[in-house]
């Protein structure tokens, strides 16, 4: 059997970590091969050996057969690696063909040559059906677009053997089913690929074997077609998940949240984000956004949370009037919010996990006096949470947050703020990115919260969370709510229709 990549009995150890334990990976060439393990499993750093990012201290790695050292990425692309990272690796500011060429651009008396480059990119995107712009500067375009330049990036450098690091986390709908044709496209020019991923559906609908890690051990690798769903979910966490929601009728009370013709523009001249949205969320009920990403969902949480000004409109919370407030008054009078950037607006990444947990109260009198932070408080706080939420980490509450899986992350975020025990829960995407086990504990944090009486509202782009976990769906579409249905009243056809702009609810008709 002709192996384009062997990782055989690979150990990388961090402090008070084994994140690889004697890990073995093999995979053939011209497959789709699945890497499955839940948040934290060890799966983004074993790629990270296999691309040069860190050096296991056992092991050895081949690749078409051959033993190989890889010390850095330049050597992974000298043998044909390239990876697109969870995280896009991309300049912001540079265009789409200034990131794709960066680190092999042609020059010539130091002056950059386009030209060849231009050709080269415009070919691979045609015949890839990638569709990009190469003018198109990067912080303008979808994360779905950034997407195709990462794959881009690896094609240009005639990448044989590729490897996608979680690349629906950040994904619409509709983009992962392109997403899944563009991998199945690569397979047929030759080029073999390892898919690291914890979404089963997307593992059955593309990958040829599939190899489980769990808490950075080798557990077994698998004929995905015929291998069950609850098989593979069964190897990945080590126990059988229940896929099934169950929650009780909801208990619905007052008004928490009452949203009142908001309307808000990014710029003059151009067509408002958000055009006159009111809606209210009350007690006891979890009320979900839905919608393609990009149609204003995150203005109108922004907005809500303060993180933007309205222009027009009023937002109140428990019957106060909170469009003025800051971020702080309004998570001091009950507002709580698990964002759907948890890099941008949920962490501060160089800080450690129990800083993390105490950002949003260290000012109050039980964990400070005079200003100074009780930290033996402090620590024993978040060791309580970290257990509470299974939250893993290689050195507990001291752990440096940067270095914890984005699972584990998001975690010590929903940790956070459902032990705030505000009366509003704003939940933006709360299980992008995570595995079957984690999106069971949080489904059920979740609709415990709104059993104990608290008001949810639901931001999330995945139609199977937004059916079964919601009570009532508000669908948004340009910048406007267009129906507003109950998820037994409704299927997933009618959702996709209403997403797309072409039905409008009851009620909502222009």
């Amino acid at each position: 059997m002709e192996y384009a990549i062997e990782m055989l009995n690979i150990t990388k150890e961090f402090p008070g970590i084994k994140a690889n334990d004697d890990i073995t990976l093999q995979v053939k060439k011209g497959e789709i091969h699945a890497l499955l393990g839940e948040n934290g499993a060890g799966k983004s750093t074993l790629m990270s050996v296999l691309f040069g990012l860190y050096q296991p201290e056992i092991g050895e790695i081949k690749i078409n057969g051959e033993k190989v050292e890889i010390h850095d990425p330049n050597d992974a692309n000298r043998l044909g690696i390239g990876m697109v990272h969870q995280h896009f690796k991309l300049v912001h500011n540079f265009t789409v063909l200034e990131n794709i060429i960066l680190g092999v651009e042609e020059t010539k008396r130091g002056i950059l040559k386009y030209d060849h480059a231009r050709e080269k990119v415009m070919k691979l995107s045609q015949d890839y059906h990638l569709n990009i712009d190469p003018d198109a500067y990067i912080k303008d375009i979808t994360v779905g677009m950034q997407q195709r330049v990462e794959i881009l990036k690896m094609l240009f450098r005639n990448n044989d053997i590729l490897i996608f690091d979680e690349p629906t986390a950040v994904l619409t709908p509709q983009e992962i089913d392109e997403l899944m044709k563009i991998m199945k496209m690569l397979i047929t020019q030759g080029k073999s690929i390892v898919f690291i991923t914890h979404k089963l559906n997307e593992i059955k609908e593309v990958a040829d074997r599939c190899t489980i890690i769990r808490k950075g051990k080798y557990v077994d690798t698998v004929d995905v077609a015929t291998t069950s769903k609850d098989k593979l979910s069964e190897l990945m966490v080590g126990r059988k998940v229940n896929f099934d929601i169950t929650k009780k009728a909801p208990q619905i009370g007052d008004v928490i949240l009452e949203v009142e013709d908001i309307s808000l523009s990014t710029e003059k001249g151009h067509k408002p984000v958000l055009n006159h949205v009111s809606f209210e969320v009350k007690r006891g009920e979890i009320t979900c956004i839905a919608g393609i990403d990009g149609n204003g969902q995150s203005e109108l949480i922004y907005a809500i949370y303060g993180l933007l000004n309205v222009d027009a409109g009023s937002i109140y919370l428990n019957k106060e009037d909170i469009t003025k407030d800051s971020i702080r008054q309004r998570s001091l009078k009950g507002m709580t919010h698990i964002p759907e950037d948890r890099h941008k607006h949920g962490l501060v990444l160089d800080y450690n996990l129990a800083e993390n947990i105490i950002l949003k109260n260290y000012f109050d009198e039980n964990h400070q006096k005079f200003g100074i932070i009780n930290f033996n408080k402090m620590y024993s706080e978040a060791d309580e949470l970290i257990k509470k939420y299974d939250v893993r980490s290689g050195e507990g509450s001291r752990s440096i947050v940067r270095g914890m899986s984005g699972g584990n992350q998001q975690k010590a975020i929903i940790a956070r703020e459902i032990e705030a025990n505000g009366d509003l829960l704003i939940a933006v995407q709360p299980t992008r990115g995570l595995d079957v086990g984690a999106i069971e504990f949080i489904h059920s944090q979740i609709i415990a919260q709104r059993d104990a009486g608290k008001a949810v509202l639901l931001v999330s782009l995945e139609l199977d969370e937004v059916m079964n976990v919601s009570d009532r769906i508000l669908v948004m579409y340009e910048g406007e709510i267009i129906a507003d249905v109950l998820p037994e009243e409704t299927t997933e056809q009618e959702l996709g229709l209403f997403m797309s702009g072409s039905k409008r609810g009851k009620g909502y008709e222009k």
